[in-house]
């Protein structure tokens, strides 16, 4: 997550004035910052002395005090609320704690996708194209429900994400996959109920139409934006499906779709210029270009018209080439190459910053927080610079042909952060 530089340490919790409390929560390290909110990591009082991490988003004063600002988000975090599912970051909490609002959300413990495909290129280990697809397809797990989904009533709540992006994708040391921050989504055809108080129904539309192309570029990073969106029109769910299939393409391609400053890649967008995937050595790759074409169409009405059904397509391809992956054995990849000292040297953190609030020395066997840790949970700045990891070829059975699959995986992955750096 862009931010605060990872694993800054005591120097720069002393600086944030960290740890301190925030209502029921205990703010102990600040993972994020954007042009909307400060992002924390935090532990939440529960009955009978429980606690629980959570992730604190607690908005900046300017737009705290905007009572406009304040309506609209309030309206869309009480939305986000309601989604329930396994693949989507649940918000716990939504309130306003000394005249700031915050809305609190589940803690996933792990990576966002752009700091996992930063750690592999680190380490030089290239993603298997078995996860590349399972990332993918429980992306869109998530986006079907969001989609599909109703309220109290059985009325369609109308969700668009607006941001489905490699920061947005949230990815466990579990192997679990989350899409969040729906703090942004909106209902299409928001109700005359949702607008702000003394503002009429006309007023809200014009001032809408107004900054729509503003919106677009606030709502959502250029780099994922479906053409209609970056040219600030009126979107539907088939926007994140256009997502869906740049992150799809990137994944396999292990590089990015579109490279440039914010304006060129806004005007690409714009465009829909997209490329046909480079061929690298995935089995049947005229059928994952066909899926690939369709969530990618310029024109709307030829994309997939439901998430739910370019899922299928990818369930079928990645069943025909032995490219199903569970979490479980998604889990078991992120553990082998990062282990369990990141989540130690977390939780280490954790106890001093309680030690320090109690005014009392940490345990002797904490050890130093000095070591850099992954941030996680919320949206952040774009990072459309990092490079990506290609993927590994499809998996064999022959022992012998993994090994030759993994070292040309690596070569690969040498070549194209070359390529990226140059």
């Amino acid at each position: 997550m862009a931010g605060q530089p990872q694993g800054a340490g005591v120097a720069a919790d002393q600086v944030n004035g960290l740890p301190r409390a925030f209502g029921q929560y205990l703010l102990f390290d600040r993972i994020g910052r954007g042009g909307m909110a400060e992002i924390f990591l935090a532990r939440a009082g529960l009955s009978h002395g429980a606690t629980r991490r959570v992730v604190v988003k607690q908005v900046l004063s300017h737009l705290s005090d905007d009572e406009g600002f304040a309506h609209m988000l309030i309206a869309e975090a009480k939305l986000a609320a309601q989604l329930t599912h396994q693949n989507i970051v649940q918000v716990v909490d939504l309130g306003v704690e000394d005249r700031r609002l915050f809305i609190a959300m589940e803690y996933v413990e792990g990576f966002d996708l752009n700091q996992l495909l930063r750690h592999l290129s680190e380490r030089k280990v290239a993603l298997p194209a078995q996860f590349a697809l399972f990332i993918v397809r429980e992306t869109l797990a998530a986006i079907a429900y969001a989609h599909r989904a109703t309220d109290t009533r059985g009325q369609p709540l109308g969700v668009v994400h607006r941001d489905v992006s490699p920061s947005n994708v949230l990815i466990s040391f579990e192997g679990e996959v989350k899409l969040c921050d729906f703090g942004i989504a909106r209902a299409v055809g928001r109700s005359v109920e949702d607008r702000p108080s003394g503002m009429s129904l006309e007023d809200m539309e014009n001032a809408e139409e107004s900054s729509r192309i503003q919106r677009a570029r606030v709502a959502g990073k250029s780099a994922y934006m479906a053409p209609e969106h970056a040219r600030g029109d009126d979107i539907d769910a088939r926007a994140d499906i256009f997502a869906a299939g740049i992150l799809l393409w990137e994944l396999c391609a292990g590089r990015r779709l579109y490279k440039g400053t914010e304006p060129e890649m806004l005007e690409m967008a714009r465009q829909g210029a997209t490329r046909p995937l480079p061929d690298r050595g995935l089995p049947d790759h005229a059928t994952l270009q066909r899926i690939l074409d369709r969530a990618l169409a310029v024109d709307p009405g030829a994309r997939y018209f439901r998430a739910e059904d370019m899922l299928k397509d990818l369930d079928a391809y990645a069943m025909a080439n032995a490219l199903m992956a569970s979490q479980l054995k998604f889990g078991g990849f992120l553990t082998e190459h990062f282990g369990e000292e990141i989540v130690q040297v977390r939780r280490a953190r954790e106890v001093a910053a309680e030690a320090k609030v109690r005014s009392e020395p940490p345990p002797p066997s904490a050890p130093p927080v000095t070591a850099p840790v992954p941030s996680v949970g919320a949206v952040s700045a774009s990072a459309a610079s990092t490079p990506l990891n290609p993927v590994a070829a499809a998996p064999v059975v022959s022992t012998t042909a993994y090994v030759w699959i993994a070292v040309a995986g690596l070569v690969i992955g040498g070549a194209v952060a070359w390529f990226l750096s140059v």
